[in-house]
């Protein structure tokens, strides 16, 4: 699978108010590995105009530094032959998906989703595995213990890289459910056949700490107050006892 992890600095928040993509980074991932970098694609880009305020302090691009850079419309093509087919990993994609639309929809080249097989939101992901939690990067970062020590400013390429390692500690064990599709013939299995993937070695087993335990107490706690009872969990963990007829 050729999956792209995809980032942009902008020159503002909003996308209505004519702001544009100041640089772009394409890092490419085949089969949840991470390609050396002559395979990736950054490219700064001059966007004709001014970065506000508050996005200039986030990125430090300034409009000196990037006048002698490409436009969209010079890059454009290379970008969309470095991701055509793949699936796109990005953060909040929603915000870059909407200044991708608009720079190629500019220049009369459809919607990004025109090009590629499928978008992945790793901040929805993030959401759904840390309900009521901070999910940005750098929280996603400490989380997993991802060292974030050379990320001073927000760059797009140092996002993609760091982006690569949450994606895949987000989607840890994964790798267990691979389904190999080839047309080669497999231990095992006839040609074209569909064979579970086996990892090398044993799987490894990690039982939870005593500090989790006592987190999945309360979680249980939680969920017995709000269906003012016992909770399916504790119920499937507990099933009440039948007494065998005399």
């Amino acid at each position: 699978m050729r999956q792209i992890i995809l980032d942009t600095e902008t020159t503002g928040l909003r996308v209505e108010d004519g702001n544009r993509i100041l640089e772009i980074a394409a890092v490419e991932m085949l089969n949840r590995k991470v390609s050396p970098p002559e395979h990736h694609l950054h490219r700064y880009i001059n966007p004709e105009r001014e970065s506000e305020e508050g996005a200039l302090n986030v990125h430090g691009l300034t409009q000196e530094f990037l006048a002698d850079k490409p436009k969209f419309a010079d890059i454009a093509h290379e970008f969309l032959d470095f991701v055509r087919g793949a699936e796109l990993i990005i953060h909040n994609a929603p915000f870059d998906v909407g200044y991708l639309n608009m720079e190629l929809e500019r220049l009369g080249l459809g919607k990004i989703t025109d090009h590629v097989s499928g978008i992945v939101d790793t901040l929805a992901l993030a959401k759904d595995q840390f309900p009521g939690k901070r999910n940005n990067l750098d929280a996603l970062c400490d989380r997993f213990e991802v060292d974030r020590s050379n990320r001073v400013l927000h760059g797009a390429l140092i996002d993609c890289e760091l982006l690569a390692e949450v994606y895949l500690c987000l989607t840890r064990g994964q790798d267990s459910l691979l389904i190999d599709f080839g047309g080669a013939a497999s231990s095992g299995g006839e040609a074209g056949q569909a064979t579970a993937f086996r990892p090398n070695g044993p799987l490894k087993v990690l039982p939870a700490s005593e500090e989790e335990l006592a987190e999945h107490a309360a979680y249980l706690d939680t969920l017995d107050k709000s269906v003012k009872g016992t909770c399916m969990w504790r119920a499937l963990e507990n099933p009440p006892q039948v007494e065998a007829a005399a």
